[in-house]
C-alpha cells in the first residue's frame, strides 16, 4: 500500500477536469475507474503510447460509459462495486448552490427545492471531481463557472460524496 500520498490522485484528479471541460458546463455526472498504468498496460499493451507514463505510480482513469446516475448520485453510487484490480474511482459532477444565508428558504419538497435553487439569482454552478483510492487517499477539486481560471482542492471538499466513492471500493461488504 501507498503512504497515503496525495498527489498521484491529485494528478489523475486535475486530468479528469481537464478532460471533462473541454466539454464545457451542463454534463452528467460521470464516473471513471483509476488504475495503476503500469497494470493496464500490462493487460492493454496496445495502449502504450497513448496513454500517459510520466510517473512510476501514475494512474489512469478509465470512464464507465454505462454509468447513469439519474437524480440521486448518492443512491446510483450505492449500487456499484469495483473489483480489487481497480485502485481508486473518482467522479466529476455539476451542482448549483446557494449561499448559506438562503439555506432557510429552500423549501423542503425536493422538485421544489431544485427549482427554487435553479432560479435564484445568486446561484453558483461548481463542477467537482472528487477521487478516493484503496490506500485510503482522498481529494476533491472543483471549478466555479464564475471563476473558471481558478481549481479549488482540498481533501474533504465533499464528505458525504467521498463515503459513497469509498464504499463502491468495498466489494462484498455491502450488498
Amino acid at each position: 500500500m501507498a503512504d497515503n500520498d496525495p498527489s498521484r490522485l491529485i494528478a489523475c484528479l486535475a486530468d479528469i477536469e481537464r478532460h471533462v471541460s473541454d466539454n464545457g458546463w451542463d454534463q452528467p455526472a460521470r464516473l471513471f475507474a483509476l488504475v495503476a498504468t503500469s497494470a493496464l498496460l500490462e493487460v492493454e499493451p496496445q495502449l502504450k503510447g497513448r496513454v500517459p507514463e510520466a510517473a512510476a505510480d501514475a494512474l489512469t482513469a478509465v470512464e464507465q460509459d454505462d454509468f447513469a446516475s439519474g437524480v440521486d448520485v448518492l443512491e446510483r453510487l450505492e449500487q456499484i462495486f469495483f473489483p480489487e484490480s481497480v485502485d481508486g474511482v473518482a467522479i466529476a459532477m455539476e451542482r448549483s448552490f446557494l449561499p448559506p444565508k438562503f439555506e432557510d428558504q429552500i423549501p423542503d419538497d425536493e422538485d421544489a427545492a431544485v427549482d427554487f435553487v435553479m432560479s435564484h439569482p445568486e446561484k453558483t454552478d461548481v463542477r467537482v471531481v472528487v477521487g478516493v483510492l484503496r490506500d485510503g487517499s482522498q481529494h476533491g477539486l472543483a471549478r466555479l463557472v464564475s471563476n473558471p481560471d481558478d481549481l479549488l482542492g482540498a481533501a474533504d471538499l465533499v464528505p458525504g460524496l467521498t463515503e459513497a466513492l469509498n464504499r463502491t471500493l468495498e466489494g462484498a461488504t455491502h450488498e
